[in-house]
């Protein structure tokens, strides 16, 4: 079948192996430039690594560090004339490279906040690996479903009052406002449970109980600060509480269970989740023609492995990595914030760099790459051996 991109909202409904395919082997060759500098854990559990950081973690780690890698995501399989999820095809990828170059590389499919999985992930680190020394937690889920049945929802919402302020059109262009309503309490708890520490916690606890975590093993789980004009939506909004909790639960796990647990706090990129995020998308257009112009614009690969090879003991006054200590530098931010007041509909592509954000967008679903033929017939179905 021809795949084209169909792009509703904030997500692309559809997806192309080939293009994916481009893009998991564009990382990989990054990773292997760090060959012997990255040293984060030989045996790792990926829980969300499929895309993003996630996946940008699992190549880092792989193909760089030479680690063996099991993942656990939550992706559809093509069906009909329905593509597969990028997850899916970027999986099928990573690990058709990874067995190539003699690499562990398995994944679980399925609810990684349900206990069922996490037997399922302890039975195979016991059967294959023995223990794992390295469990990065890159989770993005809108929902969770409660060991009780019941469903939590996370929100993108205010905490307190209302917030106004500039946001784009990305389909159009157009730079306008958007007020954001604050959530309730009961969003507010359940933006926690979604997207917060508890689950980590739980894989953390389940894992040392079976005896599947090597003592004094490396904990991740990923976080963004951000600056002051984000910072109602985003640091002190819902998402922000949930954030809030990611760190205090890295505290709580590493005392209890004898593990090294931080958070890194990563830079702004193009993602399905601040895609969907008010206000953000304005503000990343914004950061991206600063940062290329300076020189310091960076992926999720390059993030992941420069925290891999040089930021992990690296720590700022509350114990977190700052991943993001480039875009938050000062000429940058204050670049950007100029670009903030000034920017509106008519000087758009003077401030704000659309075309690069909308080619992230695109390249997130295996569309866009140059040495890809978009106009060939292609099996949309790809094959991934489930552990």
């Amino acid at each position: 079948m021809i795949i084209e991109p169909k792009v509703r909202g904030f997500i692309c409904t559809t997806a192309h192996p080939e293009g994916c395919k481009a893009a998991v082997n564009s990382q990989i060759a990054v990773a292997e430039k760090y060959a012997g500098k990255i040293n984060a854990g030989k045996r790792a559990l990926v829980i969300g690594g499929s895309t993003g950081y996630g996946l940008a973690s699992r190549i880092a780690l792989a193909f760089g560090g030479g680690a063996a890698t099991l993942n656990v995501m939550f992706e559809r399989a093509a069906a009909g004339v329905r593509t597969a999820t990028a997850g899916w095809y970027n999986t099928a990828a990573f690990e058709q490279a990874a067995e190539k170059k003699g690499l562990y590389a398995k994944s679980v499919n399925g609810d990684a906040f349900s206990k069922e999985i996490k037997e399922r992930v302890i039975e195979i680190i016991k059967r294959d690996l023995g223990k794992v020394d390295a469990v990065v937690y890159s989770l993005a889920a809108p929902r969770r479903t409660m060991p009780d049945g019941s469903v939590c929802n996370s929100v993108l919402k205010t905490v307190g009052e209302n917030f106004t302020n500039k946001t784009i059109d990305l389909r159009t262009g157009e730079v306008g406002e958007i007020t954001v309503t604050p959530a309730t309490p009961e969003e507010i708890d359940a933006t926690v449970k979604v997207m917060g520490g508890e689950d980590w916690a739980d894989w953390i606890a389940a894992l040392t109980a079976a005896g599947a975590l090597e003592e004094g093993a490396l904990t991740l789980a990923y976080s963004y600060i951000g600056p002051k004009v984000t910072h109602p939506i985003y640091m002190n909004g819902s998402i922000g509480m949930a954030k809030r909790d990611l760190y205090y639960t890295a505290k709580a796990i590493s005392k209890k269970y004898g593990v090294n647990a931080r958070v890194s706090v990563n830079k702004a990129l193009v993602t399905q989740s601040s895609s969907a995020i008010p206000v953000v998308p304005l503000y990343i257009s914004l950061l991206y023609k600063a940062m290329k112009k300076a020189g310091t614009h960076e992926g999720c690969i390059e993030q992941m492995c420069r925290l891999f090879s040089q930021k992990l003991g690296v720590y700022d006054s509350e114990g977190y990595i700052r991943l993001d200590d480039l875009e938050m530098d000062e000429k940058i931010q204050k670049e950007v914030s100029e670009a903030w007041k000034a920017v509106n509909t008519q000087n758009l592509d003077e401030y704000a760099d659309i075309a690069g954000y909308w080619d992230d967008f695109y390249k997130m679903f295996g569309f866009k790459f140059a040495d890809v033929d978009y106009s060939a017939d292609v099996n949309a179905e790809a094959e991934i051996k489930e552990a």
